[in-house]
């Protein structure tokens, strides 16, 4: 099956446009536009000019300083941006990704590491970021800090999100964009993009080369 390649700066764009909704209703995890119009036939889109990873300073779930591309040199990384009070698209993507990386032998599982940014600052402190990270997988990295900051960062790799607004009925609505996005140890360059619909088992198959930092 062929593999999916496209352009980094087509992405970027195409990105801001492929935000999700999480909490507005029944149409809120439909994208409002494809990333491209090919067929899906596997998992992994491979970019073909690899994104660099962002500069990102922000706290982590210990209320401590967290220099993403300092703490994450070398390491295989995956890298998401959500929030904690989503009912449906980000606790899927963490745990699929948890039951996943339980799949690895042990080695790889020490090695790979799994950062998610929240878009939703204002509610996800680092304490209850950390509560509700350790649900999933009590390695993964939660970081929070100002939106400003947390915007620009997912922009660095193509993500669009936007500011938490609230609705009539009261509900918070973060839309943001649900992509995954895997940085090389060998390079630390964001190269493999996953969307919403990778499964655990896509993730299994994958991860091994992504920890050696080879294509999948």
């Amino acid at each position: 099956m062929r593999k999916k390649t496209v352009l980094a700066a087509a992405f970027v764009a195409a990105a801001a446009l492929t935000l999700s909704a999480c909490g507005s209703g029944d149409d809120a995890n439909k994208p409002l536009a494809d990333v491209s119009a090919q067929a899906k036939t596997q998992a992994a889109t491979l970019l073909d000019q690899p994104f660099t990873k962002p500069d990102l300073v922000l706290t982590d779930t210990h209320g401590k300083k967290y220099d993403l591309r300092e703490r994450t040199k070398g390491k295989p990384t995956l890298i998401y941006f959500g929030y904690t009070n989503c009912p449906d698209v980000c606790p899927l993507i963490m745990s699929n990704i948890a039951i996943a990386k339980k799949s690895l032998p042990k080695a790889d599982q020490d090695k790979l590491q799994v950062v998610f940014v929240t878009t939703d600052p204002e509610r996800d402190t680092p304490s209850s970021l950390g509560s509700w990270l350790r649900a999933q997988d009590a390695s993964f990295i939660g970081l929070t800090g100002d939106f400003p900051t947390i915007q620009a960062g997912a922009r660095q790799i193509g993500i669009g999100i936007d500011p938490p607004k609230k609705e009539k009925d009261g509900t918070v609505v973060s839309m943001h964009g649900s992509q995954v996005i895997a940085f090389s140890p060998k390079t630390d360059k964001g190269y493999v993009l996953y969307s919403e619909d990778t499964t655990p088992d896509d993730y299994a198959k994958d991860l091994p080369k992504i920890i050696k930092g080879e294509n999948p």
